[in-house]
């Protein structure tokens, strides 16, 4: 095999170099942006905080609103896209279901500094809502508690979504999105709880067995509330008149012989 030319290393130590100064940039902004929002932080900010220029972003982002739209799916890795697709997946079990989607959600927390970064920027666009706002809530909000919907629904058997199971979908994604919203909290109460992968992993193991019971608890209400319902409206009976008799039993008298 010959040996690289000078151009091919020197193209590969650019693209090295273009890589890790995309990367930069990209980090630079998510801290400045979940700390102030986007229209309080300039590109002059960004490209100070990473060290680039200022043509460096709109070379690799296009111009700052792309930026910004970055900032909330590179830095955790994927998309709720992904998410949907380990999910609604008919035939798998409400535990496997569940399992996947606890294991995917609660992975980022790996991700240390970052994942908070990104938990601020999701609540600053919630309360400072920007263009981007639209196309957030249908991807990472909609998208996902639809899906969610959809799964439950099945093991529900139900032919179409009602309030209660919206309830439960909510209640189950609650869980998980806790730990991102009352991570300070949590470092603050018991440290021990997210300090290591291991322990990530072991919420996650944790609040699918804590999601199981909520459904497990839904279902036997549901169930009662059937049974309940037709004790107390019992299937009509038609009124006695109309009720079809059974023919009577005739005891044939036998003639008595003249006397």
């Amino acid at each position: 095999m010959s040996a690289p030319t000078h151009q091919a290393l020197s193209a590969r130590v650019q693209r090295s170099d273009g890589a890790e100064a995309r990367a930069r940039i990209l980090y630079a902004a998510l801290a400045l942006f979940a700390a102030k929002g986007f229209a309080k932080t300039s590109t002059r900010e960004i490209a100070l905080a990473a060290g680039a220029n200022i043509a460096a972003i709109s070379y690799y982002f296009g111009d700052k609103a792309g930026l910004y739209a970055a900032t909330f799916t590179e830095p955790m890795g994927g998309n709720a896209g992904d998410l949907i697709a380990l999910i609604d997946v008919p035939g798998l079990s409400i535990e496997q279901t569940l399992r996947i989607f606890m294991t995917a959600y609660v992975e980022p927390l790996k991700h240390g500094e970052t994942v908070r970064q990104c938990m601020r920027l999701h609540l600053r666009e919630m309360i400072e809502p920007t263009t981007q706002w639209p196309t957030e809530f249908d991807r990472d909000i909609k998208g996902p508690h639809d899906a969610l919907v959809r799964v439950l629904g099945r093991h529900l058997q139900l032919t179409q979504p009602d309030d209660d199971v919206h309830r439960l979908a909510l209640a189950v994604s609650g869980l998980a999105m806790q730990l991102f919203v009352m991570q300070d909290i949590i470092d603050a109460l018991a440290p021990s709880l997210l300090d290591t992968p291991q322990h990530i992993d072991t919420w996650s193991d944790r609040l699918v067995t804590f999601a199981i019971a909520m459904v497990d608890a839904e279902t036997q209400r549901r169930t009662d509330a059937r049974r309940a319902e037709s004790l107390a409206h019992p299937p009509a009976q038609a009124p006695s008149h109309l009720k079809k008799r059974a023919p009577s039993k005739r005891i044939a008298l036998k003639p008595q012989p003249a006397r």
